[in-house]
């Protein structure tokens, strides 16, 4: 595949000799730069997380992730930062080096170079070259993990010396493996500060042994099936205990303000941000009286309370400090509206407390909303901030607990990109990234990963989001007319299409697939074996797709055979389609179980129409949808969920026309979520992900109805 390749002038990849693959290290490269009129760059790519300071002050959060084999390099001007004579920019960073949803497991490295017009002034060499690395000892190391699919959590212990990089000894470098580097090619962030908009309350804090705390699999299952991490009794700090023995009072009126909070011993103070936001925490803390100090936050309250392990993430972020004032910036981004600041034992000041906003840029949304509804002006609003927080390097699922490239929804949030910018650049970066990659090692062979850049320690992964890979390659050329793409992935598409041709049956229909037959978080996904008929139903889609993508005539006819068996095999005598057949005595025999998810796919990928099946299609139309539950039509009909089947059922009303029932549905389905958390959820309710990328396709039907331009 042809790259947009990066060169560095005089910099090389290095780490800390020894442990470019330890778990969780955290270093500091420090280097000098001179105030100046001439253009000062900073050029970085590393593995896995940076962060980009000058003086102390925050510049950027990186990098832009690529698939496995090749890194994205950041070009950052400096000048504006360069307030002194002389100024030192400082770059941390973290090398997990273990498997996750979120980055690839490679072994840790920092390639940087600092140029003044053509001069290169500073790079990272083994040698003395302007740089100098340190170890980041402020970030513990051996901590849990933040979630399953995440990295760990972060625990800071500050003290005497605490960011005197040069009070501690400067760091033997070797020089790693030679890397691919290419360029960025994404839009970058504007890190806009966000403040709370209230002090909520105040309150104070008892404590109390509890017959157990919060883990989950990110801690029982490190050691084994090469889940890599730190188990419980190697922690040097459990931050999840300390504040599962939390017993807070019921909060009071607080008093102060915003800029300065006050945290007495034991207490704690709630803060609302408002909306949902994605940032990394920054903000100072002044400690009188030493002491552990905790911030604790969530999407969203449960009766009232403040879950920080709500939906399997420990969303705590610690610090252990002695009297002192330091400047807090978190290695990751996190996500919430509410917020809990705790103070146990120790006595402190936290001032101008911000998130850093990671997130699309806000200036690169070019839409404008053009009605008078005050309703859909607030989900159009939610749909925004949604697409933003969930499209940075990569289209992500959610920007909490994953931070993954999953396909699917990215296949919604591409349609978003379009209608939003104009453009498709993320999407490009994010379909390159599986076609650049090395052969997957996680997958099987001719297989894509389910999310991506990623690592599956298990090997699980979903073939029915490979299809959904190709069905968005489609849409992708009729966007962009980008051909060289399309043809760099053919081999990758020919390969998936002979994976799936081993699992075709006697009569053609794709049988007992392998590893998570996945069609919605639903009653479907319980109906996924022997023969899933939604799954059949996409396979035909990507059939057609690979044979509009490459003229293969053969699976145009193939796919069209595959949608005639579905319909003379499925279709009950009640006008529902049966989800799955099972094999009983060598023979496929209906479930006899039919979902209204089931009877969206067989809309959304052609085997029914309208016309061919009216009184199904006018049922789906009048009788399902947001208010069913309600009014108890069909019970036998399992429900759908918001993905993916509520969002079929929107685009084929969308598809269709039917305008009037789509500005309906939207406000029936959006306007809780939009009043809650100003995002749009990964389910209809509140026990997933509050702010999930696909849902901003949103903005892609308000663009069809006409409400923005």
């Amino acid at each position: 595949m042809k790259l947009n390749n990066y060169t560095f002038k005089k910099a090389i990849p290095v780490w800390e000799c020894g442990t470019q693959k330890a778990i969780n290290r955290s270093l500091v490269f420090t280097a000098g730069a001179k105030k100046t009129d001439t253009p000062c760059t900073l050029s970085i790519a590393g593995s896995s997380a940076f962060l980009v300071l000058v003086n102390g002050d925050f510049v950027a959060y990186g990098p832009a992730r690529a698939g496995h084999g090749y890194y994205r390099v950041d070009e950052y001007v400096l000048n504006s930062y360069l307030t002194n004579d002389e100024n030192t920019v400082e770059i941390r960073i973290f090398g997990y080096n273990v498997p996750s949803f979120q980055y690839v497991d490679e072994p840790s490295f920092l390639c940087a170079e600092i140029s003044e017009g053509d001069k290169v002034s500073a790079y990272t060499s083994t040698g003395s070259t302007g740089f100098t690395a340190y170890s980041f000892d402020e970030r513990m190391t051996k901590v849990h993990r933040y979630s399953y699919q995440r990295m760990f959590v972060e625990n800071y212990k500050l003290g005497d010396n605490a960011y005197d990089y040069t009070s501690r000894p400067a760091l033997a470098l070797e020089k790693t493996e030679d890397k691919n580097f290419i360029c960025r090619d994404i839009p970058y962030g504007e890190y806009a500060p966000l403040t709370p908009i209230a002090i909520t309350g105040q309150g104070s804090i008892a404590y109390s042994e509890k017959e157990k705390y919060w883990y989950d699999r990110a801690v029982t299952l490190v050691g084994t099936q090469d889940y890599k991490g730190y188990k419980l009794d190697e922690l040097e700090y459990f931050s999840n205990k300390e504040i599962g023995m939390m017993d807070f009072s019921e909060p009071e009126a607080y008093s102060g303000t915003a800029d300065n909070i006050s945290l007495a011993p034991d207490t704690y103070v709630d803060v609302d941000m408002g909306k949902n936001h994605v940032g990394l925490f920054e903000f100072e803390l002044d400690v009188e009286e030493d002491g552990e100090f905790f911030v604790i936050f969530d999407e969203i309250l449960v009766d009232g309370k403040l879950e920080c392990f709500r939906f399997s993430t420990s969303s705590v972020f610690t610090c252990i400090a002695k009297k002192g004032c330091y400047k807090l910036i978190s290695a990751e981004p996190y996500v919430m509206r509410y917020l809990k600041l705790i103070s146990k034992g120790g006595k402190a000041t936290v001032k101008s407390f911000k998130l850093r906003e990671v997130a699309f840029p806000e200036s690169e949304i070019k839409t404008k909303f053009i009605s008078d509804d005050k309703v859909m002006k607030k989900i159009y609003d939610a749909a925004v901030l949604t697409f933003r927080n969930n499209t940075t390097d990569i289209y992500m699922d959610c920007p909490s607990r994953e931070r993954a490239g999953w396909l699917c929804d990215s296949f919604f949030t591409s349609r978003v990109e379009k209608v939003l910018t104009g453009r498709s650049e993320v999407e490009k970066q994010f379909l390159s990234n599986f076609i650049m990659a090395k052969p997957f090692t996680d997958v099987p062979e001719g297989m894509l990963p389910m999310c991506y850049p990623s690592n599956q320690h298990d090997g699980l992964f979903i073939p029915n989001w490979a299809m959904w890979y190709v069905i968005e390659l489609r849409e992708y050329l009729d966007r962009t007319g980008d051909g060289e793409l399309i043809a760099n992935a053919k081999e990758r598409m020919y390969a998936l299409y002979n994976y799936f041709k081993r699992f075709e049956n006697e009569i053609g229909l794709l049988e007992n697939l392998k590893s998570w037959v996945f069609v919605e978080w639903s009653m479907a996904n319980k109906l996924v074996q022997d023969v899933s008929f939604a799954s059949n139903m996409v396979y035909a889609k990507m059939l057609d797709c690979i044979a509009d993508l490459y003229g293969d005539e053969e699976l145009k006819t193939k796919a069209q055979k595959i949608r005639d068996t579905v319909n003379s095999m499925a279709m009950t005598e009640s006008g529902f389609y049966c989800d799955n057949a099972v094999r009983r005595d060598g023979k496929l025999v209906l479930s006899g179980e039919r979902t209204e998810t089931c009877q969206y796919y067989a809309f959304f990928f052609d085997c029914a129409t309208p016309e061919s099946h009216p009184w199904l299609w006018e049922t789906m139309v009048k009788d399902f949808g947001y208010d069913r539950k309600e009014t108890g039509k069909y019970p036998e009909i399992h429900f759908a969920n918001a993905f993916i089947g509520n969002y079929l059922r929107l685009d084929l009303l969308d598809r269709y026309g039917l305008h009037d029932e789509l500005y309906d549905n939207i406000k029936g389905y959006f306007e809780y979520m939009a009043d809650r958390t100003g995002t749009l959820w990964e389910h209809d309710s509140t026990t997933a992900s509050c702010n999930h990328g696909f849902a901003s396709h949103v903005a892609h039907w308000m663009k069809s109805i006409g409400i923005i331009e």
